[in-house]
This record gives C-alpha cells, structure tokens and sequence, in this order.
C-alpha cells in the first residue's frame, strides 16, 4: 500500500501556500500522488499544472474532474496537456457529481449518470489514443450529423500511451462501473467494516470486462489525526463529515447520506442531514457518530493508525491518500510524518 495526498479545495484550510507546503513534503517522504478536488470554487486543473510545475517527482491527479463541467474531448484535451507538463506524472480521476452542482451550477441535467460515465470515458479514450474522434452513442454524437463539423484527431501526444483513468462512485452499480470500464477507484468514507460488498461490486464489473484485478487501484482518501485522544482526534473531522452527509445534496438525494445510511448510521444521518439543512451545523457535527468517524478516518497515536492501515489494506485499498488535520500547516505536515512512520510500522508499506 502506497501514501497519497488529497488536497481537496485548494486554500480551503489554510493558504494556497500552505497546502503547497504539504504537498512538498509529501514529496519529499515519498508519496505517490497528490490528488486537488474542485466542486464550485476551486477548480482541480489550475491547481495540477501549478503542483506540476512545483513538484518533479510525485504523481498530480484528479479527485476529480466534472463530467458536467466538461466535454470528453475538452477533459482529452487537459489530460493531454497536463500530462505532458507533468512529464508523464498525471492521474485522471472523473466524477458525475450530484444533481445539484450538475444542473444548479453547470446547468446540465443529472440523467442516466452511468450510461454518460461510460460513453465520457470511452471518448476521453479515444481522443487520447490519438485516433480521430468519431463516436455515435445515446448521449454523445461526434461529429454531429447534420452540421459542417468533421472528425478531428488530438494535436498533442501525451507522454504515456496509456493515462491511468480513476472513477469516483459511491452506489453499487457506480462501483461496479468503476471497475468494469476505470484504472482505479476514488471512494470516499470507506471503512474497512463495511468493504465486503464494495471488493464484490468491483470484482464484478472487472470480471464482466475479462480484466484482470491485477493493478487496479483503490485510491481511498482518509482524514487524519494523531493524539492520544480519540475524541480529541475526531472532533476536527465533524464539520467535513456533516457537510458530506448533510449538505452535499438535498433531502431527497445525498449519495454521502445514503452511503452512511447502508453502513448502518441510518438515524445519525438523518439527524445530521435534518441539522445541516437547517444551516445549525456545529450541531450537525455534533451529531455525526464518533463510530463513523473513527471508521473512515485515521485517529489516534501511531501505533493505532498502523493497525488501521493494516485493516485498509487487507480491505483492498492500494492508495491511502491521506487529508491531514491540524490547526497549522506545521501540524498538518507532522500528520504526514506520523503516517510515513506508521506505515513503516504496520508492515504494509
């Protein structure tokens, strides 16, 4: 199992200088990949070509691009181009996000999200392959048929023939996308309790594909906190917990909800949702379960941490990519020593 940094929003806790400081020092302990989010603020391929341009050593990817944000040759276009500035150092990660980014800020309709995942991939493949892009499927027809346009054949040849393709999916059938058509996951809130069904999911989608498990790349991205106590440790990770089970969607539609809901959180989440989405939300971090935290989170002394890598990787996980806490960049940073040093410990590494 390798380490990873996941950035997410770029300045969101701390500085952009800040967060470059993380990601220079995960390079320097060795990490494998830092990987920059976008939703409505930030957005990931600014913040990748200047992590590129910063780093020369780890792998800068996406957790993850928009499909609604772009279209599969713009998305072809940027995978290209960053891999090339990179020097062959670009990780694609790709996600439907939720209805209400999709048609509130992109103004693009939610709809048959797993048929538009499919059908994105397979042109972003093509068009990086370099063969000229012709496509006719449900969602997507390029050229168009009844206009002057005409079969185009990517400019720019990237530095590998082949950039890894990452999906981040949460339901059932999205995971078994994942490993059907993807080079690797994204999940989020995995717990190593509760990755029976997800492995299986995974599993499926690679065997109905006849592709091998052999390489496939779960990249789970984990809060952590060092201390010798628990709840100490745990309390700075509510407010991103709430935000994902409470405000990432509404009422009726919240993946995050959903997800913590089949884990068997049911009554905590709807409390939690309830909470959020009547803007009290240090009560809806207040609310979100220890027990929930502690399973899909990093807490405690080192030694603790490395028997729950232990668990991560008997889960399946390959990439741990870590999201340090810390009320300084300095502590941020002595999180990503503390998971160097458990990783050692736990034998896994």
């Amino acid at each position: 199992m390798r380490l990873g940094l996941n950035v997410g929003y770029w300045g969101m806790r701390g500085s952009g200088a800040d967060d470059l400081a993380l990601v220079l020092e995960a390079e320097r302990l060795g990490f494998s990949v830092v990987w920059a989010a976008e939703a409505y603020g930030s957005d990931a391929v600014t913040v990748l070509a200047y992590l590129a341009a910063k780093t020369s050593r780890i792998d800068v990817g996406s957790a993850v691009l928009q499909i609604p944000a772009r279209t599969p040759t713009m998305t072809a276009m940027t995978a290209a181009t960053l891999d090339r500035l990179s020097g062959g150092r670009f990780r694609l990660g790709l996600g439907v996000s939720g209805p209400q980014v999709s048609e509130g800020w992109h103004g693009v309709r939610f709809a048959k999200p797993l048929a538009r995942t499919r059908e994105y991939v397979d042109i972003v493949r093509l068009a990086l392959s370099r063969r000229r892009v012709q496509y006719e499927g449900n969602t997507y027809r390029l050229p168009l048929p009844d206009g002057p346009g005409k079969a185009l054949q990517l400019m720019v040849q990237p530095i590998r023939a082949q950039i890894p393709v990452y999906l981040a999916a949460i339901g059932p059938k999205n995971v078994e996308l994942a490993g059907e058509i993807a080079d690797g996951w994204q999940p989020i809130f995995y717990a190593p309790e509760h990755a029976g069904e997800h492995r299986r999911n995974l599993e499926a989608g690679r065997e109905r594909a006849g592709r091998d498990p052999a390489g496939f790349d779960i990249s789970a991205t984990v809060p952590i906190r060092t201390g010798d106590d628990l709840a100490a440790c745990a309390d700075p990770v509510r407010p991103y917990a709430a935000l994902y089970l409470g405000g990432m969607g509404s009422r009726e539609q919240n993946f995050y909800n959903a997800l913590a809901v089949s884990m068997g959180y049911g009554e905590a989440a709807a409390t939690v949702q309830d909470l959020f989405l009547d803007r009290r939300h240090d009560a809806a971090a207040a609310a979100v379960p220890f027990e929930f935290i502690d399973r899909t989170s990093l807490l405690g002394p080192v030694e603790r941490i490395a028997a729950r890598m232990q668990a991560y990787a008997t889960a399946g996980v390959t990439t741990l990519s870590l999201s340090p806490y810390g009320d300084t960049t300095d502590q941020r940073i002595a999180e990503l020593r503390a998971a160097v040093d458990a990783l050692e410990t736990s034998g896994v590494g």
